[in-house]
């Protein structure tokens, strides 16, 4: 069966109880951030960091402190940070229903909003696939019903920096095997390539053509715990860069002092981590290398 959707990511999202802390530890690591405004559930609002090749950040919290959030709610209160993925639709009724016919729980296409701060509506459309909180395993699918431009544009300098987007979400799971029937039976995809990521204290299964990669704790640890305390969602994501990751650190969004970065891997691929830790005390968000 054809599936009428690419597996382009159009954003991930990082929740934490402060928004104003969310965006500072971002800005203070180069990383221009724009504030998105509330969303029409009257709770969340959110801010930006958007990339190039059209992908963003989306930093998200609650309007008010204590309230309850119908999104990501554990994330938010809990200062999770990485938490949901979405990729983008061009007809998402047409996707929505071929993954219906695939077997997978779908609900949507429904319509949403926000209120950007200079008081420009923007709407977009919303599938979310299989269970829990909207894209904490299986990414939501995401439609404008305006034009895109007024949801994100590139922040800042990014607009012409060497950071090109979103390129991989890492997805914390319980059981590897599991989630790889799961990724095939949804999108089609298989025989993935396994390997380990030291970095996370994980068993990795990648795909060569698809922006996920599925990560197992090898043991008790950050990862584990983490799964204990949010369940399977993002653990870490991985921003395109033309060029070595290891050159990151020159000028590069802003962080020109090598020890911002840390050395790592994802399965073959090596991974240069940024100094951003909020809210979780610990680097989720690395660089990897792409073709220009």
């Amino acid at each position: 069966m054809d599936l009428h959707i690419d597996l382009h990511i159009d954003h991930v999202t990082i929740a934490g109880r402060d928004l104003d802390r969310l965006v500072d530890a971002f800005e203070a690591a180069g990383f221009p951030v724009v504030y998105g405004g509330h969303h029409s559930n009257g709770v969340t609002h959110m801010a930006i960091v958007g990339f190039r090749d059209g992908s963003y950040l989306e930093l998200i919290s609650t309007v008010e402190p204590e309230a309850d959030s119908p999104w990501w709610d554990d994330p938010i209160h809990g200062d999770g940070g990485p938490c949901a993925w979405a990729v983008r639709a061009d007809d998402i009724a047409t996707a929505s229903a071929d993954l219906r016919d695939r077997g997978i729980r779908v609900d949507g296409p429904s319509g949403y909003e926000r209120t950007r701060e200079d008081g420009t509506l923007v709407e977009w459309g919303l599938t979310y696939l299989g269970e829990g909180d909207p894209g904490s395993t299986l990414p939501f699918l995401i439609s404008d019903r305006t034009p895109r431009e007024r949801r994100v544009r590139p922040t800042g300098d990014l607009a012409s920096s060497p950071i090109v987007g979103v390129d991989t979400v890492v997805l914390g799971v319980p059981d590897l095997d599991a989630a790889i029937e799961r990724f095939e039976a949804a999108f089609g995809l298989a025989d993935p390539k396994r390997g380990e990521c030291p970095g996370l204290d994980a068993a990795v299964a990648t795909y060569p053509d698809a922006p996920v990669a599925l990560a197992e704790p090898r043991g008790e640890g950050w990862l584990t715990d983490r799964l204990d305390a949010f369940g399977p969602r993002p653990a870490a994501y991985l921003l395109g860069y033309e060029g070595d990751p290891g050159d990151v650190g020159d000028g590069v969004a802003g962080i020109d002092d090598p020890d911002a970065l840390a050395s790592g891997s994802l399965g073959d691929r090596p991974v240069a981590w940024s100094s951003v830790t909020s809210p979780v005390g610990r680097r989720y968000l690395g660089f990897v290398e792409v073709e220009p």
